[in-house]
């Protein structure tokens, strides 16, 4: 298991699956499992039972987490996909940034 290229807070475009073509930002990243949830993307019914915290219950609403394979980078410069590369800045640390336009992301 290898670093991970994205980050929390990153804005994403969906690659593959129902949600295919939809831009969200990544709320949470799951790294045991290689998958990220992303807000308002790949949303799913859920049956809760009723709790303190929800005392109706019922059928609510959320993200489900999806395979970061399945996910791609935008570039903050031009709206596009973009696969993430790691490179030292002039500080000598340790940045990402976008192998498209070879602007660095931010953190």
């Amino acid at each position: 298991m290898g670093k991970l290229k994205i980050k929390k807070g990153d804005n994403v475009k969906i690659l593959a699956g129902t949600s295919k073509g939809e831009v969200g930002r990544i709320v949470r990243v799951i790294p045991k499992m290689n998958r990220v949830v992303v807000e308002g993307v790949n949303m799913i019914k859920k049956h809760q039972k009723p709790s303190a915290a929800n005392p109706q219950g019922g059928i609510v609403e959320i993200e489900a987490p999806i395979h970061i394979s399945n996910v791609a980078v935008l570039d903050s410069s031009t709206n596009e996909a973009t696969r993430v590369g790691r490179r030292l800045d002039d500080n000598g640390n340790l940045v990402r940034y976008a192998k498209k336009s070879g602007e660095v992301l931010s953190s």
